[in-house]
């Protein structure tokens, strides 16, 4: 199953505040720059920073990682297979479609199947 990309997570109370760090640390533009419910996210780099408040911030702060996938479907399959657990979704968000799984040993992971136009945003 092809992975794209995977990006840690940075949880922060200002996005605006935090992405000058990222970009200098990262050297490139932020890719996506997106609302989703009532935080706000950017990619710069390896990272997904997602800002909010500490309420809006807290049912996320347990996944470890988003991992951006050819197909949910071969991570819906996997997931299955190995005894994973779907703890949200496949649902439709502004970049895509994602889901959530808690995988074996603990490991949460946000998986992401981009829309064809946010691929060709990050290529």
């Amino acid at each position: 199953m092809p992975i794209l990309a995977t990006l840690a997570r940075v949880y922060v109370d200002d996005l605006d505040a935090a992405l000058p760090t990222f970009v200098e640390l990262t050297g490139e533009r932020p890719r996506l720059r997106f609302t989703y419910r009532d935080l706000d996210l950017a990619s710069v780099g390896g990272y997904l920073l997602l800002a909010g408040s500490e309420e809006a911030l807290a049912p996320y702060r347990g996944t470890h990682a988003t991992t951006i996938v050819e197909s949910l479907d071969e991570v819906l399959h996997i997931t299955e297979q190995h005894g994973g657990e779907i703890l949200d979704g496949p649902n439709e968000v502004p970049t895509g479609r994602n889901l959530t799984v808690r995988h074996p040993g603990g490991a949460t992971i946000e998986y992401v199947q981009f829309h064809a136009s946010t691929r060709s945003a990050l290529a």
